[in-house]
């Protein structure tokens, strides 16, 4: 059987387009952000091959190279949050588990980078002391 309803009613109630322009344009900043940081990332990986724990915790007492860490795992993460938040948005339908799902995500999400950035700082912190 089909409605009576035109598109536009059965659209409306749906939620508004406009807040995923937002959400849109972090994951692209986010993305961008990235790409030098990962080259960076891996040059470094690259240098510390075959070093030893002294050797990496001494390279990362730098606080330079601590607070590029700390910006790329922070990146990652918030980068991270952002896609799976659009799969899980798209791709569970149940409400009441999207939404539990979406808390879960971003509490995991905030525990990890807390946890990754933390272990810098320790490093950090440890190699200085």
């Amino acid at each position: 059987m089909s409605s009576i309803r035109s598109a536009l009613a059965n659209a409306r109630g749906m939620g508004s387009a406009k807040s995923g322009v937002g959400h849109w344009w972090a994951q692209r900043v986010s993305a961008v952000a990235l790409v030098p940081l990962t080259l960076w990332f891996v040059a470094c990986l690259a240098s510390q091959l075959g070093a030893d724990y002294a050797s990496v915790t001494e390279w990362l007492s730098s606080p330079l190279q601590a607070s590029l860490l700390a910006i790329y795992l922070a990146a990652i993460f918030y980068h991270s949050q952002l896609g799976l938040q659009v799969i899980i948005e798209d791709y569970v339908h149940t409400e009441s588990i999207k939404m539990a799902s979406l808390i879960v995500l971003q509490l995991a999400n905030i525990l990890l980078a807390v946890a990754a950035i933390f272990s810098v700082i320790m490093i950090l912190v440890g190699a200085a002391g």
